[in-house]
């Protein structure tokens, strides 16, 4: 090999290690039958793949209790979808732990069957949107964004990137991609008492706070379907409770002596949700299954003979 084809090959040996580490357009999964869902992450070149959730946390929707009207609008908006009809962006906001996001993955699992499928994304990932929907454009089945715990912070580049795959790019809606999203803020953006439409101009100089307002609610305004959640009764968490109790192999008798300390579980919690009741049940049916512990037998007590229990 003379001089000249040497310092060609190590030249396209160069080139070829500086192209591993150039971010790279994102590529469709090589079998999209491998899973139903997939998470969007970015690897430390900056470029982005689609893995396969190989366990998707098992739900169903006749698990869901006390949701039964937010449950109802979930499923019929994801009936539509999966049916090729029209359907909304759904954002469901609300009490922490009442079942968000349990009920989208209840909701993948019960239309799997007819092609649904799911893409998590998460927040700060947001700006690769349109490269996902690009992605999943020409697929046969029905893909949902899904976004858990959305909310922003002033000047988060997420932000707009969502709003222009909600509604307001220059390029079409895609029929295949809906957006899903839950949240503890109804609005995205924490609002304060400066954005007040009264004032006259904004603490900080503005002279048109109330459009402040409007680029606040906008977002979340092009979500078609809002879906509230709320915080449990009483009544409604030992429900929940009871219902995981269950699942878990406790009988009647042992869920109703378990009541006392699932409501003293809330208590020291501060929340009484589908979370906290789960997470009792959790540490209740452990420590149920454990075998008994057996007490030591006391000796030499007046009146009480060695082998006598206190």
């Amino acid at each position: 090999m003379n001089p000249l084809e040497r310092l060609v090959e190590r030249a396209e040996q160069l080139m070829q290690r500086i192209e591993s580490v150039l971010p790279q357009p994102l590529q469709a999964p090589a079998d999209w039958g491998a899973a139903i869902a997939w998470r969007y992450r970015k690897r430390a070149n900056g470029c982005g793949v689609l893995e396969p959730v190989r366990h998707v946390g098992a739900m169903q929707l006749s698990d869901l209790q006390n949701v039964d009207v937010q449950k109802d609008k979930i499923a019929r908006n994801t009936e539509q979808f999966v049916q090729g009809r029209t359907a909304n962006n759904v954002l469901l906001t609300g009490a922490r732990g009442t079942g968000k996001s349990s009920l989208i993955r209840a909701c993948l699992h019960a239309y799997a069957d007819q092609g649904l499928r799911l893409i998590e994304v998460d927040k700060a990932e947001l700006t690769d949107l349109p490269d996902i929907v690009d992605v999943v454009a020409d697929r046969p089945e029905k893909f949902i964004i899904y976004c858990d715990d959305l909310s922003f912070e002033e000047g988060e580049p997420g932000y707009k990137a969502m709003k222009s795959i909600l509604d307001g790019s220059v390029s079409a809606a895609t029929p295949n991609v809906l957006v899903y999203a839950t949240s503890n803020r109804r609005h995205l953006l924490p609002e304060y008492m400066t954005d007040n439409l009264a004032q006259s101009k904004g603490e900080n100089g503005e002279i048109h706070p109330g459009e402040v307002v409007e680029e606040k609610i906008s977002l979340s305004e092009r979500f078609g379907l809002w879906v509230s959640f709320y915080p449990f009764s009483q009544d409604e968490y030992l429900r929940v409770a009871a219902q995981w109790l269950r699942s878990m192999g406790l009988d009647d008798a042992a869920i109703a002596a378990a009541e006392p300390e699932a409501l003293l579980w809330a208590l020291e919690r501060g929340s009484r949700s589908g979370r906290v009741a789960q997470q009792f049940a959790r540490d209740y049916a452990g420590r149920s299954e454990r075998p008994a512990t057996v007490r030591p037998r006391i000796a030499d007590v007046d009146g009480l003979s060695d082998g006598a229990e206190i």
